[in-house]
This record gives C-alpha cells, structure tokens and sequence, in this order.
C-alpha cells in the first residue's frame, strides 16, 4: 500500500521500508504491518491529542511521573499544550510498561523503537507464521481454556509483581501467538502502589478473563484469583512463585488501616528495589 504522510519520517531515518497493510484503526490509534530492516513488524500509530477523548483517563494517570512541575501544571490545567503533553505522557506510558515488563519475563511484544507519534514493535505472528488472532476470535476446548487461564494467571502475577495493573485487560487485548499468549495494549497501565484505583482495576482484570475462560471451562467461574492475588501483594507475600488457591475469605476482622498502609509501603518499596535491579541488569 502507499506510505501514510505519518510514516515519512520513520522512512528517511531508515526504521521503515515499507507499509504492508493496516490490521486495524480504534480509537486511539491504527494499527500496521510495515516492512522494517528486512522483517516485518507492527507499527501503533497514536492519534493526535484533538482526536483523543481524556474524561476517562484521570484514575488511569494517578500516581504516573511527570518530566517537570511544568508539564504538570499544563496538564492540570487542560490547555492545547497540556493536551499535547498529556497524550504524549499516555503514549509513552505503554512504551514504558512494554519494557518494564519485558524485563520481568511477561510475555509483550518487544519494542524496536518509538518515535514521533510511532510505536514500532514486534510482529506476534501464529504457528502458520500469520497475524496472531485475539484470544476473542479462537474458539476453545475446555482443556485449552484450563490452561490458558492458568498461564495468564502467572502472567498477571508477573506484571503485579512488577508493580504494574494492565488496566483494561480482555480477551480483546490478548494474542494467540505461536509461542502462547501474549498481553498487548498498555497505554492505560497503572502503578499498582501508586493509584487508588489499581485494586479494584486489577480484581476487574482478572473477573473479565475468568468471565471468557468460564464460557468453555464453567468451573473457573466459582473462582476468586484476582481478590486472592491482591490481598498477597498487599500483605507483601505475592512472589512470581506463589501458591495459588483461587479461593478467598473475606475477612470479619477490623481493619489495621495503619498496618495496611505499612503493607502498601513495604510493597512499595520492594518494587521499587526490584525495578532497579531489573534496569541495572539491561
């Protein structure tokens, strides 16, 4: 196909030789299959600011670190330029949390580059070498559905143990890939430390794909992984190899609010060590 005016920089600095075809345009961004050193990737492309809706994102973008007082006053304050640099905050958010937690072990697609407006990254591709399909397009035997659930599970681990909730997890934001699933779409990704809302999104995360899993393999739906998972990273016991039950018991014993929040800090704060250690090892 012609090459987008979009792409025209990418070109001439050599990231791109050719635009294959577009897989797909959502509301914040289309999505192509491009040519890029002799392999072919995906390339994101963000759609501009005026072009975004942002009335839903303030409880995705608690607790996320801005470059400067400045931006964050721009930001606050909604103006053309705080538009500008809220949108490229939200872009460079899921360029961050790719990496972050590629660096941990969880399957994403890896990035190659990610300029002007442009995310360019892996290709996830099926056993027969063509575009992976999302998870909501296969059909499932209970078996497969087992251990597919099984597996995500393990991985949304990783990503909590990271400090890090997907946010907006589905079977629409899952791959089928040749190698096993892979989690995609992240510019809503949260600081699991730092937002208020990041239990109840990551409880929602795990429900919705319990809900898809539950359509093959009903027994996963008397299930209750995301409240469990939640309550061990909160008490700072969660480990990428924790024992999990899927069972949870609420608790008819007052709450230690101060012992929480010193739970909260401790997990904090472990995070923080374990994202230094990852960084200082790439």
């Amino acid at each position: 196909m012609k090459m987008p005016i979009k792409f025209e920089v990418l070109a001439q600095n050599g990231l791109v030789d050719e635009v294959v075809c577009q897989l797909m345009s959502g509301k914040e961004a289309e999505v192509f299959v491009v040519r890029s050193r002799g392999e072919l990737r995906c390339a994101k492309v963000y759609k501009d600011a005026d072009h975004r809706s942002f009335s839903s994102q303030t409880r995705y973008q608690e607790g996320r670190k801005v470059k400067n007082s400045r931006q964050a006053r721009a930001m606050g304050k909604h103006s053309k330029f705080g538009r500008k640099e809220q949108e490229g905050a939200w872009q460079n958010a899921e360029v961050d949390a790719l990496r972050r937690l590629a660096a941990v072990g969880v399957r994403v697609p890896q990035v190659f580059s990610y300029s002007e407006g442009i995310l360019l990254m892996e290709l996830v591709v099926d056993e027969q070498g063509n575009n992976a399909p999302r998870l909501n397009d296969v059909r499932l035997t209970g078996e497969q559905a087992r251990n597919y659930h099984r597996l995500l599970i393990a991985q949304i681990v990783l990503m909590l143990c990271a400090g890090l909730v997907h946010g907006d997890l589905s079977e629409y934001n899952v791959l089928v890939g040749r190698d096993g699933l892979v989690i995609i779409d992240l510019p809503q990704a949260i600081d699991a430390a730092g937002n208020n809302n990041a239990a109840a999104m990551f409880v929602r995360d795990v429900a919705n794909m319990t809900a898809y899993f539950g359509r093959f393999a009903p027994e996963l739906l008397e299930t209750d992984y995301g409240r469990e998972i939640w309550k061990l990273y909160a008490t700072g016991q969660l480990t990428p190899e924790a024992i999990l039950t899927g069972s949870f018991e609420q608790s008819t014993v007052p709450a230690d609010v101060r012992g929480v929040m010193r739970e909260v800090d401790a997990a904090r704060r472990w995070h923080e060590l374990t994202i230094g250690n990852a960084q200082k090892k790439l």
